[in-house]
């Protein structure tokens, strides 16, 4: 058989999925065909290489040039270019914001030069079908020496150097919490992977299941070990369909080579792991409402002492970590903890995965060290804002998350700074907004989602809530009052110290980073009846520049409830009354006559 002289890999992540990557790859394999180089030119299907929305995406190797927004068409371009010509096809290179094109390798391109991947290591790179390819990037290699070399202790002393803190909101030292299993006494333990990731927007631990399973097979084996439990459970939302295929077939190939099941590597020591799949309530990513969940029991928390590494899972001690975790496991194993630790700063070490979403040129997975500025990661990584636009703020942590304002945006990122700011890192959302988003329609958004996902359990978070809602809900109609602002930051403040979980005690942090930083937009909606974003709909009205206006008609054809009246060739008008202010006569129009005004 002829030597493979190039190959191709193309992300198979959820998004490149969605954009057509199947179509594209198979173009690609006829094409290959039709030139008889399917057998010089390897393809190879990778989990989510981060950048999201330039896909499909392809990179040919050894040179490691990136192709992006590929279709059928364009990839037979470069069959006939690129691998029988040898000239790279420019027009479907990377292109920056302002235009230029970027004939270099993936790895030198801005949004990947500044990540340093370790959870994410093998994303992009291995086939997740293949435990081969996995065990060719020294998987499966930290377990063997676990299990051959190490102690539990002295497994615990690495994770306590590493630093290493939990990425699934928290922060809680994963060293010390694994410490807590295994000194906890019972014959019978357990180990679950939370990936119950229900943050709007946020895709980490989906992107690493369906990238990287083994990387979590292996790191909740070598966690089973260290606690001395016999059975491992993975929570995974229904949501996630090909995250669960993945590391189902994970499970079954880690089986046959004898990495998991009985007498792992022909030593005494047995573990093995179940998929349970959530239904998607919000709530199950509280740890002791997912112990429920899998039980079999309506998913809300349990008070809180005993923790979970005491009575846990069927009251038995149980060490819970999230997928961005366990993936940082194996590495520190192999490397050590110190090598783990010098990346990031003190109290925040090693490196983090964020879901780059919103107002920014590059959206995406991306995996920066601790410590890394929100402005290294918004404009040198993320591209800056698109269009011209001013940054206004940066909301992390999902829907318990804060805003932060755009002065400070060469905030380090760290668990303590964000705290400080009245945000959490939690675990990796970061939505980028710029100067057309009202900060109270943001937080009016955020408040809606843990509404909705509240299990209802404790009056302050099943009710306070919802009040919460209703004030926001007449300040964003123009009919709140001074009084309604006093009474949200104290039910805020209230519904934090009282509520039962996490969902509650973080839940009000939209509204109160918010009210912290733009009480200037507050204002506004209340004392002027006018939303300086122009975004509220009650507050905000459509007109027509009559100097402007030619009379296309494009504006009255589009506008869903006939608000708009006039003849060809002649100004329109809007009728405001019968105006639902949804904005289609907006993007329509050529001529720059219509726009939002807010008296």
């Amino acid at each position: 058989m002829p030597a493979v002289e190039n190959t191709i890999v193309i992300c198979a992540g959820g998004a490149c999925i969605s954009a057509g990557e199947i179509s594209v790859k198979e173009s690609l394999e006829s094409t290959l065909k039709e030139y008889a180089l399917d057998e010089v030119v390897q393809v190879v299907e990778t989990g989510c290489m981060g950048a999201c929305d330039l896909g499909p995406i392809m990179v040919i190797y050894p040179e490691g040039i990136f192709y992006q927004k590929l279709n059928s068409e364009n990839v037979k371009k470069i069959v006939e270019e690129h691998l029988l010509k040898g000239r790279v096809v420019k027009e479907f290179l990377y292109t920056g914001p302002a235009g230029e094109v970027k004939e270099k390798p993936q790895e030198e391109l801005p949004f990947f030069k500044k990540q340093v991947k370790i959870a994410t290591r093998n994303l992009g790179v291995v086939d997740p079908l293949s435990i081969e390819e996995y065990i060719a990037r020294d998987g499966y290699f930290a377990l063997t020496k676990v299990i051959k070399e190490l102690s539990p202790d002295k497994v615990i002393e690495e994770l306590k150097k590493s630093g290493l803190r939990g990425r699934g909101g928290a922060g809680f030292p994963t060293g010390l919490k694994w410490e807590f299993a295994k000194k906890a006494e019972s014959n019978v333990k357990y180990v679950i992977c939370n990936a119950d990731e229900g943050d709007p927007g946020a895709f980490m631990d989906r992107a690493i299941l369906e990238g990287d399973p083994h990387t979590v097979v292996e790191a909740m084996t070598i966690a089973a070990y260290t606690i001395g439990a016999t059975k491992g459970f993975i929570y995974v939302r229904a949501e996630y369909p090909l995250a669960i295929e993945r590391f189902s077939h994970a499970l079954e190939t880690a089986r046959e080579y004898g990495f998991l099941g009985n007498n792992i590597l022909g030593t005494d020591f047995s573990f093995d792991i179940e998929v349970r799949i959530g239904a998607g309530a919000f709530v199950c990513g509280e740890e002791t409402a997912l112990i429920n969940s899998i039980e079999g029991k309506r998913g809300i928390p349990r008070v809180k002492p005993p923790y979970p590494a005491q009575k846990g899972l069927w009251n038995k001690p149980t060490l819970i970590n999230n997928v961005e975790t366990y993936a940082n496991i194996p590495p520190i194993i192999l490397h050590g903890g110190d090598w783990f630790s010098q990346f990031g700063v003190e109290g925040s070490r090693g490196t983090k995965v964020f879901a780059l979403a919103g107002k920014v040129n590059n959206t995406g997975l991306v995996e920066v060290p601790m410590g890394i500025t929100l402005r290294e990661l918004i404009y040198e990584i993320g591209g800056g804002v698109p269009g011209g636009k001013k940054l206004k703020a940066v909301q992390t942590g999902g829907p318990s998350g804060g805003c932060i304002p755009e002065e400070y945006i060469d905030t380090p990122i760290t668990y303590d700074t964000l705290k400080e700011l009245g945000t959490i890192i939690g675990s990796g959302g970061m939505i980028v907004m710029d100067e057309d988003d009202c900060m109270v329609d943001v937080a009016k958004f955020f408040l809606e989602f843990t509404v909705e996902e509240s299990c209802g359990q404790c009056t302050p978070c099943r009710d306070g809530t919802k009040r919460m809602l209703e004030i926001l809900e007449r300040i964003t109609d123009g009919e709140g009052t001074e009084e309604d602002l006093e009474k949200l930051k104290e039910l805020g403040e209230h519904i934090m110290k009282t509520s039962l979980c996490g969902l509650g005690q973080t839940a009000p942090q939209p509204v109160l980073s918010t009210m912290r930083y733009f009480w200037d937009e507050y204002e506004a909606h209340v004392k002027e009846k006018r939303c300086p974003a122009k975004k509220c709909k009650e507050l905000t009205r459509i007109v027509i520049d009559k100097e402007k206006c030619v009379g296309c008609t494009a504006c009255a054809r589009v506008c869903p409830v006939d608000a708009i009246s006039g003849s060809v060739r002649n100004p329109h008008e809007i009728d405001s009354e019968i105006c639902t202010r949804c904005g289609s006569c907006l993007e329509v129009c050529r001529f720059g006559a219509i726009s939002k005004v807010s008296p």
